[in-house]
């Protein structure tokens, strides 16, 4: 079983950079795909970004693409989400999650264990 922690999280100003971390513990990390997702009050949750086990295959979606970075250092067990540019829209408590198996998903069915998730607030 493996124990997904992120951190990183705060209140930032429209504009401003964040990064958040996942640390992974346990069991089975090098070999799995890993994503961010990310719920904002009275919505779905819904996918961020996702990464290969190798760092292959990045898949992003299109409110991500071009202002995060996915990137996993797996000596560490570690993910992380780059965000830059934040725009109040990105308010939201943003989920590691790790895939059942070591490709990049974008489907919540696909990831088997999840993080307790970390809040983001973009405010003026």
């Amino acid at each position: 079983q493996v124990q997904l922690v992120e951190s990183g999280g705060g209140l930032v100003q429209p504009g401003a950079p964040l990064t958040l971390s996942c640390a992974a513990s346990g069991r089975g990390f090098y070999n799995y795909g890993m994503g961010w997702f990310r719920q904002a009050p009275g919505k779905e949750r819904e996918f961020v970004a996702s990464i290969s086990w190798s760092s292959a295959s990045i898949l992003y979606s299109d409110s991500a693409k071009g202002r995060f970075t996915i990137s996993r250092d797996n000596a560490k067990n570690t993910v992380y989400l780059h965000m830059n540019s934040l725009k109040l829209e990105d308010t939201a408590v943003y989920y590691c999650a790790r895939a059942y198996e070591g490709w990049a998903p974008t489907t919540i069915a696909d990831f088997g264990s999840w993080g307790q998730g970390t809040q983001v607030t973009v405010s003026t």
